[in-house]
């Protein structure tokens, strides 16, 4: 069995939340798109590394974070955008595909994800109920999701629901560099927890290795002072490239 080494404890770094040994903050790539998204992120999804619900709000430009919790709960008027359909992705939602192309008298839609594990997505989408037009995509094949176990393989992450509505809004080129974003996270954090080998098998299906092979290189070598600080971590990050 892999052992984990991420103990507890561990420094992890304030950006991308994996410990230093595996900081992927060198290889953010901003990305630009003109679909309007927000997060609503359970209370208690909010501190986990494994969130890709703050892979969304670090990664995708323009976008924002709104912590769900009972007490003191965010707003409507908080979250819905002016002149915008606010539309919440949730599975019992209708068909994004139904809706599409809008008409070019109505106004663009502004996407709400909720992240949180099923039961919590419902809790925030009872909340949120009447915010907005409630939609579904119709998302096929396996998660590439592999940091927790899902009891259908039909189950995607909010990384990969956002991928989906991007494409689904003709967004190609966002939902392509904002996946590779998202399949570094996923990496990396099979790395963390000493999962070598399915990290490896993980890559077998990814452009990761075309697009990042430097990077992926640099990840993968020991330091020869594991206790020494990332300067990913302690220091200013490097100013991030525009994948081209």
């Amino acid at each position: 069995m892999a052992r984990s080494v991420i103990l507890a404890g561990t420094i992890r770094c304030d950006g991308c939340c994996l410990p230093p040994r595996w900081c992927l903050c060198a290889a953010l790539r901003p990305v630009v798109s003109p679909v309007a998204v927000d997060v609503l992120i359970h209370r208690r999804e909010n501190w986990r590394p494994t969130s890709t619900g703050k892979l969304v709000a670090r990664t995708l430009e323009g976008s924002r974070t709104h912590v769900f919790q009972r007490v003191n709960p965010p707003t409507r008027e908080s979250i819905a955008r002016p002149d915008r359909e606010l539309w919440i992705l949730h599975p019992g939602g209708e068909p994004v595909e139904s809706l599409l192309p809008r008409p070019t008298d109505q106004p663009a839609p502004q996407v709400l994800l909720l992240d949180g594990n099923w039961g919590q997505a419902g809790e925030m989408l009872r909340f949120v109920q009447g915010w907005g037009r409630p939609v579904r995509l119709s998302q096929t094949g396996a998660s590439r999701y592999w940091l927790r176990s899902q009891e259908r393989l039909d189950q995607f992450s909010t990384a990969e629901a956002l991928i989906a509505v991007l494409r689904a809004l003709g967004d190609t080129e966002g939902a392509s560099q904002f996946g590779l974003q998202f399949e570094l996270h996923v990496y990396a954090t099979l790395r963390a927890r000493g999962h070598k080998e399915a990290a490896e098998e993980y890559l077998k299906e990814s452009r990761l290795p075309q697009v990042f092979p430097e990077f992926l290189a640099q990840l993968q070598e020991r330091r020869r002072n594991p206790s020494e600080p990332s300067p990913a971590r302690f220091g200013p990050h490097p100013q991030p490239e525009r994948l081209v």
